[in-house]
């Protein structure tokens, strides 16, 4: 008999001669005796590379009628797994029943938990539990490793069924739990939030001298990170009790400074994690980098991911991908192309989403030429475009006006093998465009053509623009917020509508609202959206609110006119604060913004009432003059 031992050919031989024999006739016919004797490991495998429990079963049927082979306890839990798989649980019991009498011995733990965890996944309470009784019938008791593979299904389905069949199958039987089994009800409890329970069982540790370990410590860590400010406070106090901890630990807590915008308190984390000689994983290092790029401290970030590459921490493209990005949102390209090199020397090569980046940061500068250079780079260097490629570019061409450009990329992506995967924000950019361009019957043209893609959108679209040319503003907010139910994406041309039509109705509040959601999507309001919100604020008395509103648009840096003065200068007037009005109208002249009739007549009403307050004063003579 040839042996099986670092044999791959023997192998190879094998399977084939299996293979065969199966479709040939699996009953009558047996193994040639040149052919080698199968291991264990080999039957097994090919238990669980069956695609049917029939198929898995037969397998093993045949394999028992193998020269020289007899099955084992692997086998037989290879078997058993996969009848799991298929829910197979009367079969299962069937083969547990022959095992004394086939190999000589009852199924071991390592098959019982797999029953146990089969049992789980098809979510058989009951049935999990009535395990206990099976392993009786083989005149076995119980080892811990099955009521903790019991209690870990428990949990998972319902804490309190746990924490019954703790108390009454294990204490009440004098089963003492180890660390497993309190991990494992601690888990459970964590998970559905029962944090103060979760604090009891620590104690129960403690007092059973079983003090709890690291994993356990994070557990609640973890669970009291999820609950707000409050919850990490705990959580920082908790970590004193810690004897041990570990890089996890330190990983919990700064994701959770991280969440709650406390850099610093991430950053003291960080600190402490690396005088501890650990280094927290790739993906919290990023979010503390986010953090960093967000509170305009760019070069920091650059510090912290030097520092885990000098405490041997691995940075992969996914850091790097970070730092670009992060450069590019605050428009320094450069500083993003010198990492870019630089990961390059290092041998970590860029992906799609390096590209991505760099052409938005490009696009942001208004530098079309040097993102369609990166565009183009991409394919030669075997970086396949995708969706983000496309929209990032349209877009960016779109939002500085050059929407024929974005109808090229459109075009392209059109023809590209992905398409835009049913996405409709970059054709909702080209709309965009033209809205910038002020074309907008080329916008509502483009919208009509989009409803051979979209229908259900577009229609929609269609409605609410027709309520809110025909006043129905009530109507036109219903359909709106079903659109958004529904995932819908909105287009700058339905903002617009909704946006003039609240301010004309005097529905101010609802108009701020569209506002939101609009630049949310990166769509900036234009002069006339801009004047018409102002404008609305100080209808209603509340001139103080629509200068905070002007100030945070000059801010924003977007483009005002005199119709977003004006009304400001009026309501000041008004009220008797012709100090303050006339200021704003320096304020205007100064930008060089051409006052219109209505912010002329308010400043000369101002000064024929307060001729005492402009005598000796040459101030309508600057401004005429200037």
């Amino acid at each position: 008999m040839l042996s099986l031992s670092n044999s791959s050919k023997n192998v190879s031989i094998f399977f084939r001669s299996k293979r065969n024999h199966i479709l040939s006739n699996r009953e009558s016919r047996s193994i040639s005796i040149t052919t080698p004797v199968p291991t264990h490991d080999q039957i097994s495998h090919l238990i669980l590379d069956q695609k049917s429990a029939f198929e898995a079963l037969d397998t093993f049927r045949w394999a028992s009628k193998l020269p020289h082979f007899s099955h084992t306890q692997s086998t037989y839990r290879a078997l058993v797994h996969k009848l799991c798989t298929f829910r197979q649980f009367d079969t299962i019991h069937q083969l547990l029943d022959e095992m004394p009498s086939s190999i000589g011995s009852p199924p071991d733990d390592d098959i019982f938990v797999t029953v146990i965890r089969g049992l789980g996944n098809a979510r058989m309470v009951r049935q999990t539990i009535n395990i206990l009784n099976l392993i009786s019938r083989f005149n076995e008791k119980p080892t811990l490793k099955i009521y903790n593979s019991i209690l870990d299904v428990l949990v998972k389905v319902d804490i309190d069924i746990a924490r019954g069949f703790y108390r009454r199958k294990m204490m009440a039987c004098g089963v003492k739990g180890d660390m497993y089994t309190f991990g494992i009800l601690t888990k459970g409890l964590c998970m559905t939030n029962r944090i103060s329970d979760a604090f009891k069982l620590i104690q129960f540790m403690k007092k059973n001298d079983l003090p709890p370990n690291t994993v356990i410590y994070n557990t609640l860590l973890h669970a009291l990170c999820k609950n707000g400010k409050l919850g990490i406070g705990r959580a920082r106090s908790l970590m004193k009790e810690i004897v041990n901890p570990n890089s996890v630990t330190f990983n919990i807590l700064i994701t959770a400074y991280c969440k709650e915008d406390n850099i610093i308190q991430a950053l003291v984390m960080l600190e402490k994690c690396f005088n501890l000689g650990f280094v927290p994983d790739i993906i919290t290092i990023t979010k503390v980098m986010e953090l960093l790029f967000i509170k305009n401290r760019a070069m920091e970030a650059v510090e912290v991911l030097e520092r885990v590459e000098k405490k041997g921490g691995e940075i992969d493209v996914v850091a790097y991908n970070t730092l670009i990005k992060g450069f590019c949102k605050i428009k320094k390209v450069k500083a993003a192309i010198r990492f870019l090199k630089e990961m390059e020397l290092k041998g970590c090569l860029p992906n799609v989403d390096t590209y991505n980046s760099l052409i938005y940061g490009f696009c942001e500068l208004g530098l079309f030429d040097s993102a369609l250079d990166m565009f183009n780079e991409m394919k030669s260097v075997g970086i396949i475009w995708n969706f983000d490629t496309f929209d990032v570019l349209i877009r960016g061409f779109c939002s500085k006006g050059r929407v024929e450009d974005g109808y090229k990329i459109l075009e392209l992506m059109e023809d590209s093998k992905s398409g835009s995967l049913g996405h409709i924000s970059p054709y909702n950019s080209i709309i965009y465009g033209f809205y910038k361009a002020n074309r907008v019957d080329s916008a509502l043209d483009f919208l009509t053509k989009m409803g051979t893609r979209f229908p259900r959108g577009v229609h929609r679209s269609s409605e609410v623009l027709a309520c809110c040319e025909e006043g129905r503003m009530g109507n036109a907010k219903k359909i709106y917020d079903e659109m958004v139910l529904e995932g819908g994406v909105t287009s700058v041309v339905v903002y617009v509508s909704l946006i003039r039509g609240f301010c004309e109705g005097k529905m101010i509040k609802e108009a701020f609202e569209i506002v939101d959601e609009m630049v949310k999507c990166g769509y900036v309001p234009d002069v006339l959206i801009l004047g018409g919100l102002i404008n609305g604020l100080c209808g209603e008395g509340k001139v103080g609110s629509a200068l905070l509103f002007l100030e945070d648009v000059i801010g924003r840096g977007w483009l005002v006119d005199s119709s977003c003065y004006s009304p400001l200068i009026d309501g000041f007037c008004k009220r008797g604060d012709k100090h303050k009005g006339l200021m704003l109208f320096m304020e205007m002249v100064e930008k060089g913004i051409v006052p219109n009739y209505f912010g002329w007549n308010c400043v000369v009403e101002c000064f024929v009432r307060e001729k005492r307050w402009v005598e000796g004063n040459n101030m309508l003579e600057w401004i005429l003059e200037t």
